[in-house]
């Protein structure tokens, strides 16, 4: 999973709607709406006011797209005074030019470890921790071992693949020791998820909010509580397709599990600010007024926005699926929209 979306986000652009000319492979919340960006942008700014508008914070986005996000949260923050500095964590050469068109001046990084440690922070990832690679213990007859990848003996299956072809296989070591307490009897067949990465940035993040100051906004999609099953998934042209077919041309996700984030990030001076799905998220902070001024500046452009509007909170689109999560030094507020 990891080799294959390194390969798959260095290569393309994988974001547009369908009806664009090169439809992409999938579409994120703040290409549906400026109005995602620009919440995300007042939330931060509210938090920073009420923790004394601390000097010189960095905004920085991991995993930040086409940069609309930022372009959009940065012009929301500085009509209530915040014009931080912009750091982007970004591998792919293809989505760091498109970055810095949309922000100009944004300084680049491969990874949490090397941002600047001297000043407050003010996090958003959106869409990040879904893209990190995933391990997966199953029970089998024999105990637990970790499923893997492997190819198949040569007998064509259902869907033409050959000798060749990969397939899951359990992995011939005993992984017993590695399931978490209370999980070790479940029945045969079991798969348990989790992921390393996701735990080692989370508490990378924690680190340097508990000795810089500032907070960190997670969004995503995924499960608030631990839960059994394979969430592995890979999108191309907006459609679901078998992960193990043409790995590193399409985009592979697995959901992100918020109790296992939640985990990570508590250590001393680092407190969880709450929980929210992005609907009752983005209705706490007002997208409903924010669609109708959108309307009512540009009437020819209301039901796209009313649309927009639809797709962003409702529980049958994206508000529901979509989780946010927020983490903050222990003298920084509380953030508005969560519980």
């Amino acid at each position: 999973m990891g080799e294959s979306n390194a390969h798959y986000y260095a290569a393309r652009d994988p974001l547009g709607a369908p009806r664009e000319a090169d439809g992409g492979d999938f579409v994120t919340a703040p290409e549906i709406s400026q109005m995602f960006g620009e919440l995300v942008g007042l939330w931060l700014a509210d938090i920073w006011s009420r923790a004394g508008a601390p000097p010189d914070p960095i905004y920085c986005e991991l995993g930040p797209g086409r940069g609309t996000l930022a372009k959009d949260a940065l012009r929301s923050m500085a009509r209530f005074g915040l014009s931080p500095q912009v750091h982007f964590v970004e591998g792919s050469p293809v989505l760091r030019a498109l970055q810095a068109e949309a922000v100009p001046g944004a300084q680049f990084h491969e990874d949490v470890a090397s941002l600047p440690e001297d000043r407050p922070l003010l996090l958003v990832a959106n869409e990040f921790f879904d893209a990190l690679p995933v391990r997966q213990l199953v029970r089998t007859d024999a105990g637990w071992r970790e499923r893997m990848i492997g190819l198949d003996d040569g007998a064509l299956d259902d869907g033409g693949q050959g000798e060749g072809a990969f397939r899951f296989v359990a992995g011939d070591q005993p992984m017993d020791s590695a399931v978490p307490e209370g999980w070790a009897d479940r029945p045969a067949g079991t798969i348990i998820e989790t992921c390393p990465a996701a735990t080692a940035v989370m508490g990378e993040i924690a680190r340097r909010l508990a000795e810089q100051g500032g907070v960190a906004l997670i969004v995503d999609y995924g499960h608030l509580r631990h839960r059994t099953g394979s969430s592995l998934q890979a999108v191309a042209q907006h459609k679901k397709v078998d992960p193990l077919v043409r790995p590193g041309m399409a985009d592979l996700t697995a959901h992100v599990d918020f109790a296992a984030l939640a985990t990570a990030a508590r250590i001393d001076g680092v407190r969880v600010l709450g929980t929210a799905t992005q609907g009752e998220f983005l209705e706490s902070l007002g997208i409903g007024a924010r669609a109708a001024a959108l309307a009512r500046a540009a009437p020819e452009r209301a039901l796209e926005v009313e649309e927009a509007r639809e797709r962003l909170v409702s529980a049958e689109q994206m508000g529901e699926l979509f989780k946010v999560m927020a983490f903050a030094a222990a003298d920084w507020p509380a953030g508005a929209g969560l519980h």
